[in-house]
């Protein structure tokens, strides 16, 4: 009897998703381009296993039964290309690729349109939750024709993490390139939670000086199921911050170099944003602060030459400090998730992918590196109103954030006040002010600057209102002062 389905990758990803898959009554055939890591792979923890080795790619496809499932476990980019054109030969008409890694949507656009002038299905999969996702259950987000999810409809749910209430974290995200999409979103929204948490840590250790330890019992607090905080990312916080150093006894965290690398995601998704006009302050700057910690020479010789003041001790009571930062935290995190799902609204109107932004929040409940308690409330918003215009004004996240606004600005003027840039916090607050102004001053005199020096014209607001005046037909009514003979009549022009 033939398998059911072939992966090609056998890294860390590619070996658990193949072990996940068989544990659920699958066949799986193997191939890498390095033979070594079939061999290892076989002869170690997949032995014994219904995972068959294949040493080329004819072997591999033909031991496939039809329609061929392939699922490609590869490097992003130019890899996934070569190894696209060298399985198109071995193919026939309806055999499917799917694509798990983390590449560009564009190119899963343009990749699920050739293959399908070759009668070929192809499905950008965006995969979420590590290593050990891969294994015991991960977020899978697939984007391409329906008729290519359907042949996997069943082996996706079978292997992906289940919600609390036993939902699979899995769900047919959209046309073409949807499903990478909402991966790098994903993604971005992850720098977001990252950058916020640290913004957050770090402020509790200098304004209230707190160790690694008394921080680490603040995070698993914060985690209780019925926090509204409770969240993989805190919960590993917490983990990572009690580990102690072997060598010298000192916390992990505190040796740990302050180096940030990255693997392009979320680059992806802030020049998403700049293309698509959407603001996404918060995961940006998340993207700036890798990028600032990866210039380490340059801040320790600034730092010898800028020397920063700051208070020395907090006077107010810390443990209703801690209480303003767990606030001021949730509030950050409603308004950087806010601009993640502004960001795939926008797509969705722009590829007419008919995103379902409730489905997609039910479907990072489990096994993504961003599940959070938080993301059963924004599934709940979505499905009681689908046309919610910005999360902001979803009637829970509205609530809370109306009381507790003051508690995020005074989170970061006492993180300024310690020294402590929060970046991502600052953003994530300045993002509702300027959603919450009818009127943005530093807009309109933008606006006439533009017009002054460069006769790009400007538009007026109605008279007696905030609305902007429209023509008859809908569009903007244009304006165009001429500057140089009203401020200066004198010269000639």
């Amino acid at each position: 009897m033939k398998e059911k389905i072939g992966i090609i990758g056998l890294g860390p990803m590619g070996r658990n998703l193949a072990l996940n898959i068989e544990s659920k009554g699958y066949g799986v055939i193997i191939y890498s381009i390095v033979r070594s890591e079939i061999d290892s792979f076989v002869n170690g923890k997949a032995k014994n296993k219904n995972i068959i080795p294949a040493y080329s790619l004819e072997d591999f496809t033909s031991n496939l039964q039809h329609p061929k499932k392939i699922l490609l476990m590869i490097k992003a980019g130019i890899p996934v290309d070569e190894m696209i054109n060298k399985l198109i030969p071995l193919l026939k008409k309806g055999d499917l690729i799917i694509d798990g890694g983390n590449s560009f949507y564009k190119d899963t656009i343009r990749r699920e349109k050739y293959l399908y002038k070759n009668n070929i299905l192809y499905i950008g999969t965006g995969v979420s939750g590590g290593e050990e996702g891969a294994l015991l259950g991960p977020a899978i987000m697939p984007g391409g024709k329906r008729q290519a999810y359907s042949l996997v409809e069943d082996i996706f749910k079978k292997i992906s993490a289940k919600a609390s209430d036993g939902i699979p974290c899995v769900s047919y995200i959209g046309e073409d390139g949807a499903g990478h999409f909402v991966k790098m979103v994903h993604n971005g929204i992850e720098y977001g939670d990252m950058e916020l948490i640290g913004e957050c840590v770090w402020t509790l250790k200098k304004a209230l000086g707190y160790d690694a330890e008394r921080i680490a019992g603040i995070m698993r607090n914060w985690n209780n199921p019925s926090d509204i905080l409770s969240s993989y990312l805190i919960e590993i916080t917490g983990e990572g911050m009690r580990e102690k150093d072997k060598k010298s006894s000192n916390y992990l965290v505190d040796r740990t170099a302050d180096l940030t690398r990255m693997k392009g995601t979320g680059t992806w998704a802030v020049a998403t944003a700049l293309e698509l006009l959407v603001p996404i302050p918060t995961i940006a700057s998340a993207v700036f602060s890798r990028e600032m910690s990866q210039d380490k020479d340059l801040r320790l010789e600034i730092s010898e030459i800028i020397k920063l003041t700051s208070s020395n001790k907090y006077n107010g009571d810390p443990k209703e400090f801690e209480d303003t930062a767990h606030d001021a935290l949730y509030i950050a995190k409603i308004s950087s998730y806010a601009q993640g799902f502004a960001l795939m609204d926008a797509a969705s109107k722009e590829y007419g992918w008919k995103l379902n932004m409730g489905k997609i929040a039910q479907g990072w409940r489990g096994g993504c590196i961003i599940r959070a308690q938080f993301l059963s409330r924004i599934t709940e918003e979505y499905e009681s109103n689908p046309s919610l215009p910005n999360l902001l004004v979803a009637p829970m996240f509205l609530n809370f954030i109306s009381k507790n606004l003051n508690k995020l600005s005074k989170f970061i003027e006492v993180s300024h006040s310690f020294g402590v840039p929060t970046i991502a916090m600052d953003c994530a607050y300045d993002y509702i002010l300027q959603m919450a102004s009818p009127i943005m001053v530093s807009a309109q005199v933008a606006a006439q600057q533009r017009d002054y020096f460069g006769a790009h014209g400007y538009f007026k607001l109605e008279d007696g209102s905030h609305k902007i005046e429209r023509k008859d037909d809908g569009s903007y009514q244009e304006y165009h002062t001429k500057w140089m003979e009203k401020c200066y009549p004198e010269k000639k022009i």
